[in-house]
């Protein structure tokens, strides 16, 4: 049995990975926006805060670790043509990763979309509050380099990444092409598997249970530490 916190759980994707988690057995903790939102699933626990305002990240930070060490945290909570998607699909990931003890692994939501985020951090604001053509793209762009960073800094957190396809989700939207059960099965085998059944042990790019090509950006030791760099001052959190 695992113990498990999911952002972004009172619909879609989230919701559907908590059921299948809550159902094996596994203890898992639901991150919503809000009280009221909490999903009829009898979770183990909650836990609440709006990610595009940081204060409210830090507070769901402390709430998470007052369950203890997480066997694995799954960054499901996302946003798509909205003027908080820099600060939700990115900002809030990298800041619950920095203040929250480490769990054992580590699994972000991207998607294929990454490859056509943009390189140039001189050009983004994390802290922009309009709707950006392209700031989607960057956003899971980072959030894939984030994954990648620290697959690479810390040796005892498995860190991975899950494109779960274009799914018919609130989000993806009802013609959405893509499998919705095969959209999250592969954040739930990530979060719960044998580690011998996960290779690599660290650092991939998943689409249903397979490896898949990743942004070469997100793999690049120098763009992660420039990434890093400008999420620590913009949070003033460091990653450690």
């Amino acid at each position: 049995m695992a113990l498990i916190l999911i952002t972004g759980a009172s619909t879609g994707l989230g919701l559907a990975a908590a059921r299948t988690l809550a159902a094996e057995g596994h203890e898992v903790v639901v991150h919503t926006r809000s009280p009221d939102r909490v999903p009829d699933l009898v979770p183990h626990g909650f836990v609440h805060g709006d990610l595009s305002r940081m204060d409210d990240v830090l507070a769901v930070a402390a709430q998470a670790d007052a369950f203890g060490r997480f066997d694995a945290v799954i960054h499901n909570a996302g946003v798509y043509r909205d003027p908080g998607a820099l600060q939700v699909n990115t900002v809030a990931p990298y800041l619950l990763t920095a203040a929250m003890s480490k769990p054992r692994r580590l699994i972000y939501l991207s998607s294929g979309y990454h490859l056509d985020g943009s390189t140039d951090l001189d050009a983004i604001d994390f802290a922009e509050t309009r709707v950006r053509p392209g700031a989607y793209e960057d956003s899971k762009l980072y959030v894939t380099t984030l994954a990648f960073a620290v697959a690479r800094r810390w040796a005892d957190t498995v860190s991975h990444v899950v494109d779960p396809g274009w799914v018919p989700t609130r989000m993806g939207g009802p013609g959405a092409p893509g499998d919705l059960e095969e959209g999250h099965r592969t954040q739930e085998w990530l979060a719960t598997a044998p580690d011998e059944a996960i290779v690599p042990r660290t650092g991939g790019y998943w689409h249903h249970r397979r490896i898949s090509r990743s942004h070469p950006a997100a793999s690049d030791p120098d763009f992660q530490h420039e990434l890093i760099e400008r999420l620590e001052a913009h949070t003033g959190v460091e990653l450690g």
